[in-house]
């Protein structure tokens, strides 16, 4: 009896056959060395994806370090537990906010230190030289995070990437310039902290990822919203060279560009940082880093200021258009796009928009000025890699995503702003506020794809999916992504395209 035992145990050795313990070992070390200490991770119940949060790749920016360049995390003794994410970047928590229900919206903790970033590896050995995806959140550079539900990383990465998301600072503690600050700047920069925070989170995948079975030569940088402005600023910063391979942007890069790339001068931004310091009651920056953060962010009685970043001659020294047009922008290939009910027409509604799109009725009016919103947006997005073409030696893409979440209460809200997001994340199982369709499993599954696609080759194109043609200046269409898949046009007549098109380069 010993004997058969042995040799059976050989021949499942010879053969290769695996015992549940050996499954749970086929994935990497969930402990694994950075350049800082020893990370322990989780693994998934199916043991297909070790996921390590709470990863920090900066110094926590508080103290003196409020409002200076991120600097390197600090080193620690033991194995640090990563199987929670950390807190999110100071900012006022609204938990939800139609249409964005709280699988869109931070839950957890804030604080000022915040930053973390968050790794999904599929990875089975350190050698496998995955490719990357880093995911660079939305919120208007006012809230936002990465362990927001809908970015979880877990059904990317069961598709042969590393998924990665990160925080970055936000309001006043990432984007206040100040004439001191400046000054005390090496680089005599200030107000970009947050976009720094994105490189150092870049530079920290570079000399860490392959520790986690991640290739540092093919990384896609993606966002949504502000994190689709961020992308803009990172695809024009020197300081981002060599750090990413291909980029995504989400609602999105349109034609004209100058709003989204960041047109405000440090001049402009350190006045601002002046009256913000007056209004807080402080005189000068030593008293404003001494206030609690909480102080810093809280809203300021009848005065709203907004801070966005600014063309600082570090960071970024001219706006986004003039880069493009010298050819000086990190050149990778490259998706934009959006979605179907997030803008509105800005043209004229005049005597020939009338004829254009023409209706009888208030309702028929309605419906054909969203029509010629969807037709102009869509227009919009494809000039913008029109202008990138002529210096461009990569491919872009342009999607058109209309999939309407179900949302029986609340069908006025259709594609909305940030709708693409659960779908491009394969994340149906995080909508628990919404009764998902067996449909929405299936754009889902299609979409993620798409992107895992562009991050593996820079190309969204594969086996089982409809074909994504890239851009041609000679065909006037983008890519449909949603109730249906496939090239189509951006509007419905030539003569649509060149009034809008008119209306745009006013």
């Amino acid at each position: 009896m010993k004997q058969v035992i042995i040799t059976i145990l050989a021949f499942l050795i010879l053969f290769g056959c695996k015992t549940k313990q050996d499954e749970s070992q086929a994935l990497i070390d969930p402990i694994v060395k950075t350049q800082n200490g020893l990370l322990q991770g989780i693994a998934n119940e199916s043991n297909t994806v070790v996921a390590f949060k709470g990863v920090p790749f900066a110094a926590a920016p508080v103290g003196d370090l409020r409002w200076r360049e991120p600097q390197p995390p600090y080193d620690w003794e033991g194995i640090r537990d990563a199987s929670k994410f950390g807190p999110s970047a100071m900012q006022h928590l609204r938990y939800s906010a139609n249409p964005h229900t709280t699988e869109f919206m931070v839950q957890d903790s804030i604080s000022e230190d915040c930053l973390f970033l968050n790794i999904w590896t599929p990875a089975k050995t350190v050698d496998d030289k995955l490719p990357v995806l880093v995911f660079i959140h939305g919120g208007g550079f006012n809230e936002g995070s990465g362990d927001v539900a809908v970015y979880d990383g877990e059904e990317l990465a069961k598709k042969g990437i590393i998924a990665i998301t990160i925080n970055y600072r936000l309001l006043a503690l990432g984007f206040m310039a100040h004439p001191e600050l400046t000054a005390e700047s090496p680089n005599q920069s200030s107000g970009n902290y947050g976009y720094l925070d994105q490189i150092a989170a870049l530079e920290w995948i570079k000399n860490n990822i392959a520790a986690f079975g991640g290739d540092p030569g093919c990384v896609t940088i993606s966002g949504q919203s502000a994190g689709a402005g961020s992308v803009n600023r990172l695809i024009c910063t020197p300081l981002a060279t060599g750090l990413f391979h291909r980029a995504i942007t989400q609602s999105g890069t349109r034609y004209p560009s100058g709003a989204m790339s960041g047109t405000f001068t440090l001049k402009d931004a350190e006045q601002i940082g002046v009256e913000f310091a007056q209004l807080k009651g402080a005189s000068n920056i030593a008293e404003l880093r001494a206030m609690p953060a909480e102080e810093i962010i809280a809203p300021i009685p009848d005065r709203h200021i907004a801070f966005r970043g600014n063309l600082d001659g570090y960071v970024q020294s001219e706006d986004m258009m003039t880069t493009f047009a010298k050819g000086k922008q990190n050149d990778t290939p490259f998706m934009t796009g959006l979605n179907a009910d997030e803008t509105r027409y800005t043209g004229e509604q005049n005597e020939e928009y009338k004829a254009l799109y023409s209706s009888k009725t208030q309702e028929e009016a309605a419906a054909a000025l969203k029509l010629a919103g969807q037709e102009q947006s869509r227009l919009s997005a494809w000039l913008w890699l029109d202008y990138r073409a002529k210096t461009a030696k990569t491919n872009g893409y342009v999607y058109y995503f209309d999939r309407a979440i179900p949302w029986p209460e609340h069908p006025e809200f259709g594609a909305f702003h940030t709708a693409e997001v659960p779908y491009v994340f394969n994340n149906m199982k995080k909508m628990i506020t919404h009764t998902m369709e067996k449909k929405d499993t299936l754009i889902a599954d299609k979409i993620s794809s798409y992107w895992v696609n562009f991050v593996k080759n820079g190309d969204p194109n594969g086996p089982g999916l409809e074909e994504w043609a890239p851009f041609d200046s000679k065909k006037h269409e983008v890519m449909r992504l949603g109730e249906g898949f496939g090239m189509m046009p951006i509007a419905r007549s030539k003569e649509k395209f060149d009034f809008l098109k008119n209306q745009i380069l006013k």
